[in-house]
């Protein structure tokens, strides 16, 4: 390794661990930092990947499908896409110029880093937008208002995947959401209907509600990219066979478990404030049916409670296979 270089990688593990200049390292620390760099450097990369991907993406959603044809979208890119067929600026210049109160409020109630990757994220897509030239791919109102908002819908997720945003409109409405009492979801959905109540004014109905079919389509791709193809359950599960159930989902099913002490209520059987184990697990929605029927199969009076999970981290869910 180049000496220059050894020293630069060396200064950067003693930063990463707390550590000055003059210090010395020792091979553990050597090799935890190293692996920290590496880290760092490839979840860069990655959130690097995710950005670019998702910029092109939502390009050709705007340019390929709604720019020429006369569709917006919610949120900053609709009021956006609006003001372009209005006002005939430039829809490069407007994403620019209506996100930046909203990237100013992210740098306050989110962080500098986010901020920066979503100036760099809108400037970029603003750029692919002015200068790559994607070809118009269909006429079609239909098509146009689903494949346009998928288009549009993964490049927005994929760049918040990446830790940034091209649209600032859940920036403001988290941000609200803390001073008064409406949620992020409410916010958005009454901010949208503004938007195309206005597009149906300015233009016409039919437009507005292919508008809405385009927000729909946008919207459902972006959960599926943030939630991804894998949806996860957590399970509870009550029983007093809780030793059989635990097996069945370790050794069977091949899934990871937490077991706690609870104390019953008042159940079936009159117990009363009885201790019994409770069990919780995480389990993909392809797993639900086999793991009610093994339950069953031990205790049919069993009380089982289920729940959407986003997303995991860590544990067994994602790196074992699913077993049959």
């Amino acid at each position: 390794m180049n000496p220059q270089f050894y020293q630069i990688v060396v200064n950067e593990i003693k930063k990463s661990l707390g550590k000055k200049k003059q210090d010395s390292l020792s091979r553990y620390e050597m090799a935890k930092g190293a692996w920290r760099l590496r880290r760092t450097a490839w979840t860069s990369a990655r959130s690097l990947l995710f950005m670019i991907t998702g910029i092109l993406s939502a390009g050709f959603g705007l340019e390929g499908f709604l720019i020429p044809n006369g569709l917006i979208d919610g949120g900053v890119t609709g009021i956006s896409l609006l003001t372009n067929q209005e006002t005939g600026i430039s829809f490069s210049i407007l994403i620019l110029l209506i996100n930046l109160p909203f990237i100013i409020l992210g740098w306050k109630q989110i962080g500098k880093g986010f901020s920066i990757k979503s100036v760099f994220c809108i400037s970029l897509l603003a750029l692919v937008v002015a200068f790559v030239p994607y070809p118009t791919v269909t006429n079609d109102k239909v098509l146009i208002a689903v494949f346009g908002g998928f288009f549009l819908g993964a490049g927005i997720g994929l760049t918040i995947r990446g830790g940034a945003v091209i649209d600032g409109t859940e920036i403001l409405a988290i941000s609200l959401s803390r001073k008064k009492s409406i949620s992020v979801g409410d916010f958005i959905l009454l901010f949208n209907v503004i938007i195309f109540s206005v597009a149906a004014y300015l233009n016409n109905i039919e437009m507005a509600l292919y508008s809405i079919l385009t927000y729909m389509a946008a919207a459902k791709t972006v959960d599926f990219i943030l939630e991804g193809i894998e949806e996860f359950t957590g399970v509870t599960i009550i029983t007093p066979h809780s030793t059989e159930v635990a097996d069945i989902i370790k050794n069977k099913m091949g899934r990871g478990l937490t077991i706690y002490t609870g104390k019953r209520g008042f159940g079936k059987r009159g117990e009363s404030l009885t201790s019994t184990d409770i069990i919780f697990t995480v389990i993909t929605r392809l797993e639900i049916s086999r793991l009610t029927i093994e339950v069953e199969k031990i205790d049919p009076n069993a009380f089982i409670v289920m729940h959407s999970v986003n997303d995991t981290r860590g544990g067994m869910v994602k790196k074992r296979p699913l077993n049959h």
